[in-house]
Order: structure tokens, then sequence, then C-alpha cells
């Protein structure tokens, strides 16, 4: 798959606070040389590199070009348990940061990935860490009415959605024909191309439409009433290598006492998490993965 393959796909724009790249860029300025990308390798020198793609509020640059939103800080709060105390960011757009972890480039991706079998083909996950529901970018008082993806179809309307996520999908499944799909590399081009009028609104999760609102005051756009795309909402975890059992467990201990501390929830809270994104108890990431 291309970056912006889609049906009548726009022209890539430039991130907001670096470039984007089809493969993998290691960003400058975001650790020392030497970062590791294993986790028994990272405990020794401190530092371990971790995939990204700079998608706010889950994992994005800052103005200071630091690495930060809700996967990377919570990330960083269970690793210094180990001693790793640096993170280094490896930037790759979304679809190829399961390639760029296959291949070494980091030593897991924090990322906010969904969980579902296609990726645990491919991959192994953290135990949940948020849930979300989806929504539309889309301009001030909805004129066309777009509210979930069965309302595209009939309406003469381009909607955006983020190269290799899930809302692909999900608008295939309701019948949205193709034609009517862009398929985009990173969030600032949604974001302009909505703004814009270039397509009618964007579907993309809720968190990130409220962020993206909350960053660009006066735009002219609104966020839709969030929905479910069946009966569950959205779950996300740290991706890993497969094989790398030792990691996972190590992790996923720190991030279950993270969680039953309220610590987690205080980490996510300035991205605009709260307690509606905490997973239910008795979802598991075995139950996502399915037959995977």
């Amino acid at each position: 798959m291309s970056t912006g393959d889609g049906p009548r796909a726009l022209p890539r724009r430039t991130l907001l606070r670096g470039a984007v790249t089809t493969g993998l860029i290691t960003l400058a300025g975001c650790g020392p040389e030497g970062a590791s990308t294993s986790f028994q390798a990272a405990q020794e020198s401190g530092t371990i590199k971790v995939g990204f793609a700079d998608e706010a509020p889950y994992g994005f640059l800052d103005e200071t070009g630091r690495l930060t939103g809700e996967a990377p800080e919570v990330a960083r709060a269970v690793l210094r348990t180990f001693g790793i105390t640096k993170l280094e960011g490896v930037l790759a757009d979304f679809r190829q940061l399961i390639p760029g972890l296959k291949a070494g480039s980091y030593a897991f991706v924090a990322a906010g990935m969904f969980i579902n079998p296609t990726r645990c083909a491919d991959a192994a996950f953290s135990i949940p860490d948020y849930q979300v529901k989806s929504a539309f970018l889309v301009p001030r008082g909805n004129p066309k009415g777009i509210t979930r993806f069965g309302d595209i179809k009939g309406e003469d309307v381009l909607i955006a959605v983020l190269t290799g996520a899930v809302e692909l999908g999900y608008a295939v499944e309701a019948g949205v024909p193709e034609e009517q799909i862009v398929t985009l590399g990173d969030q600032d081009s949604i974001f302009r191309a909505v703004r814009d009028g270039r397509v009618y609104g964007a579907a993309t999760l809720d968190t990130t439409v409220a962020w993206l609102l909350e960053q660009n005051p006066g735009s002219g756009l609104e966020k839709t009433k969030p929905f479910l795309r069946g009966d569950t909402p959205g779950i996300g975890a740290f991706t890993f290598p497969k094989g790398a059992t030792d990691f996972v467990t190590a992790f996923n201990t720190e991030l279950r006492k993270l969680k039953e501390s309220g610590e987690w929830l205080r980490i996510v809270k300035s991205f605009g998490f709260s307690e509606r994104n905490v997973p239910p108890p008795d979802v598991t990431t075995e139950q996502l993965c399915g037959d995977a």
C-alpha cells in the first residue's frame, strides 16, 4: 500500500512539526546516539528507541522537539522503573509502524495503535491501554448531517481518513463507495483538507478531533457526537515485536500498577483523556487478537 493511495487521494503536506516520510526517520534531538532497539540493552544504556506517527494527542513532538503524548508519557512512567529514562523517537507514517518494528528500527511503538487480529498477526500488544470512540471533523453546523459512516452513502461528499488507520475499513464495511474516501498520510493533511473545503469531513477518533479543535480555535469546524462502530469502542495499546515476551510481560506489570494507583489517569488527563477512556477490566488483548 503506498501513501495516499486511496481513491482521489490529495497531495500530501508536511507535518506541523516535522517532515513526513514514506519510510522511517530517526529524529535529531530526540535522544542521544546509541539508543537501543531491545529491552535488555536499553536497561543498560538508559535510552530506548520508540516508533511514533506524530499523531496528537497519542504520540507527537511538542514545540521543543520532545516526544510526548498519551502513549510516550505513559511509556516513560513504565520504563523509568527499569532505569530507562530517555525515549528516542523514530518517526514513521502510521501504516509503516509495524513494518518498522519488524525491521528492528525501534524497540516498541507508542502511537495509540488499536488491537485487532490483523495487527496481532504481525506484532505483540500490551494489555489494553485506553478505549475511545469515533467521531467526524466537519464544518460548523454539519450541513450534510454526517454523524455515522452510513450517512455518507447517497451524499455528494468526500471523507478523509488516515492512511493505515482503521477508519478506512470501517467506512468500507458501512458501504461507503471507495470514490468518496480520501486517504491522507498525516494528521495535519487531514485537518487542512477539511478546513480548506477539499473534503467535507474526516473520520477519526473523538479524542483526536477534540485535540485538533482545541489547538486550532476559529477553524470553523466542529466535532460530531462520538459513536461506536458496532458494540465496542476501539481499544489501543503499546505494540512490540513478536517474540518480545519478557519485554511485554515486564511492561504489562508496571502498566497495571500505574492504572491501579491512579497515576495513569493523572498522566493522560492533560491529553484530553478521562475516566471514560479506561478500558473495561474484562476486555483482554487475547480476546481482541482473536485467532491471530
